[in-house]
């Protein structure tokens, strides 16, 4: 019994090195072939050769097969805009690095923060939240919305209001805020 499992795994250790070296003989023959129409999807040098690579990868997982179709070099080729596709479909792929973000500065006199913030004291409380969120936290209609459990139109509605009181409130000292 031991030497008939002996014997099997000769054979697959065979035949397995035989793919093997299968594998290698393709790859070598036809990497420059698959780097030259990466190179063509990307116009990235760089980028090419990690899309030929993945590619071969995937052929050697699947060398088994990719052994049985009638054209290895397009089942190859078709194996490498496949994975070209994938690199596209990840949000990975097009994010780009920018420099320095800088945020402008904002120089707000102590008088009118002082003001804004007197102002926004008088408006009602739902009202100076919807304001608050919306104009400083930076939120969405739909979030504020979310955050104070009140339907979207109601967060429109109240904002139109809440800025009409402010501007109102704020127009006699417009010139000395402003100036």
């Amino acid at each position: 019994m031991l030497d008939i499992l002996e014997h099997a795994t000769v054979r697959t250790d065979r035949s397995g090195l035989r793919m093997r070296v299968d594998f290698t003989h393709f790859a070598t023959a036809s990497t420059a072939r698959l780097h030259s129409s990466a190179f063509q999807l990307c116009r990235d040098w760089h980028l090419a050769q990690d899309l030929t690579q993945a590619t071969l990868a995937k052929l050697f997982l699947s060398w088994e097969r990719a052994v049985d179709s009638d054209n290895l070099s397009a089942y190859a080729q078709k194996v490498l805009l496949r994975v070209y596709l994938d690199h596209r479909r990840r949000r990975s792929s097009t994010e780009t690095v920018p420099g320095d973000l800088r945020e402008p500065e904002y120089s707000m006199s102590p008088e009118l923060h002082l003001t804004l913030q007197e102002a926004l004291a008088k408006l009602p409380v739902r009202d100076r939240a919807i304001v608050m969120l919306r104009y400083y936290a930076d939120h969405s209609v739909e979030q504020v919305a979310q955050e104070l459990d009140v339907p979207i139109t109601v967060v429109k509605s109240q904002t139109r209001r809440s800025l009409i009181k402010l501007r109102h409130m704020l127009l006699s000292e417009r010139p000395t805020l402003f100036a």
